[in-house]
């Protein structure tokens, strides 16, 4: 009997590491260099192992984004946020691109800010709010000025979006002209003085 129970007990811990390393989650920031990312280094850096977007000394002139380099299409994104200082607004790109020679990007954002969080915009492309996140929901369980956990799935032409574990949206896109695949971006918004706070930045791509 005791046999058999090892032999159980080996075939199940083979089956745990198995799984264990067929995962693909890839850490996109080291926590102490911006290596693998680009944009504006006076509006981005690197700080206390986080990636810090914008001031709390002086107005956010512009839009500004810092891109992972590497495109992606179906994955899930995790990272953890906290965004400071009053009125600022800030976001994640998604499935986005560079407007060529200008400082915006186009395509989906899953968005931060009062008014926005957890909902998905579409950024310099329809320039409207694709799927609000129902302000209550997320209100219950967002820390404010600390960190939380956003969680950003996408698969074929589905989008969603949690807020630490509240889901936020569930978006399905129904034009199949736009492309669904592209650069992750960080964004602090412009505007007031304000700083977005992004770390344990890591992808899973899915099959």
């Amino acid at each position: 009997m005791k046999t058999i129970i090892s032999s159980i007990a080996v075939l199940v811990c083979t089956v745990v590491v198995a799984a264990d390393q067929s995962s693909h989650l890839v850490t996109l920031f080291d926590g102490k260099t911006l290596d693998g990312w680009e944009g504006d280094l006076k509006t981005f850096r690197v700080d206390d192992g986080a990636i810090v977007g914008g001031s709390l000394k002086a107005e956010v002139p512009r839009n500004e984004f810092l891109c992972f380099k590497r495109e992606y299409g179906d994955f899930e994104l995790r990272l953890k946020f906290k965004v400071l200082g009053k009125g600022a607004n800030a976001g994640i790109q998604i499935r986005s691109r560079r407007v060529p020679n200008h400082h915006e990007m186009i395509g989906y954002q899953a968005d931060l800010g009062d008014g926005w969080w957890g909902s998905l915009y579409d950024e310099s492309r329809r320039k409207k709010m694709l799927a609000a996140a129902d302000a209550e929901a997320v209100a219950k369980v967002l820390k404010r000025d600390d960190w939380n956990d956003y969680r950003i799935r996408c698969q074929g032409n589905r989008v969603q979006l949690w807020i630490n574990e509240q889901q936020t949206v569930d978006y399905t896109e129904l034009d199949c002209t736009l492309e669904q695949r592209g650069l992750i971006g960080l964004q602090i918004h412009g505007g007031p003085p304000s700083e977005a706070w992004y770390k344990d930045i890591t992808i899973e791509e899915l099959p």
